[in-house]
């Protein structure tokens, strides 16, 4: 890695405020100044910033309780997104994983490692996505039936994957997916003649959005939870 890239990764100093430094002969690597800010590095040295020892950060993995009104985004000019609500530094860096609709409330990943958040994501790996959904009207007794053999979207070649519903009482069920299409669950419903008032996200794999968690907070993720996406 170049030591301009090393050290902008591990500072809050821009491109050019890292090369003002290295001309200013402030960026020590291994106790010698450092006279090019494309020297490469190899991970094992040690770099110094004035008298600071600088470090890679740990990658983060962090669940977010996501309330109405936001938008899964790092920038949106008209509405609050959801990295607004992070007190971090760098957090513009940070992956929105499995992002969720403007007026869907719930479980929110969010990570700067790109690997795993393309083992979630990747259609390929399948990973479940567990909804609480309020409709419009009472769900049917036939709605479990048809999701699990799959329905046909609007738009769409394919019928959705098999998805499992267990109905809580007439207008509340627990829905599970498999895959992430586009206003999948609202889609869904509305192919079997029913309407999603609220959806709320309560879990991705294995991961279960944290009870103690208020809408709007934050925490990182447990070793485990990190490991059970794989």
């Amino acid at each position: 890695m170049r030591l301009d890239k090393f050290v902008g990764q591990c500072t809050d100093y821009s491109r050019s405020q890292i090369h003002q430094a290295v001309k200013a002969g402030r960026i020590s690597v291994n106790g010698l100044i450092a006279k090019k800010a494309d020297l490469q590095l190899d991970g094992t040295e040690s770099v110094l910033l004035g008298d600071q020892l600088i470090a890679l950060q740990p990658l983060r993995y962090l669940m977010l309780h996501k309330p109405l009104g936001y938008i899964c985004a790092n920038r949106d000019a008209a509405h609050p997104v959801v990295i607004d609500l992070l007190a971090l530094p760098k957090k513009q860096e940070l992956q929105i994983v499995g992002r969720l609709d403007i007026d869907t409330t719930g479980l929110v990943l969010l990570t700067d490692d790109g690997q795993w958040n393309h083992r979630i994501t990747s259609p390929r790996h399948e990973c479940p996505k567990t909804y609480l959904v309020t409709t419009a009207n009472p769900i049917t007794a036939d709605t479990a039936a048809l999701f699990a053999a799959g329905v046909q979207l609007h738009g769409e070649k394919a019928p959705t994957r098999p998805a499992q519903l267990e109905q809580i009482s007439s207008h509340l069920a627990r829905l599970c997916i498999h895959e992430g299409k586009y206003h999948q669950v609202k889609r869904m419903f509305a192919a079997v003649g029913n309407h999603v008032v609220a959806l709320h996200r309560e879990a991705i794999g294995n991961i279960q959005l944290d009870a103690q968690l208020a809408e709007g907070e934050y925490r990182p993720l447990t070793h485990d939870e990190i490991q059970s996406i794989n």
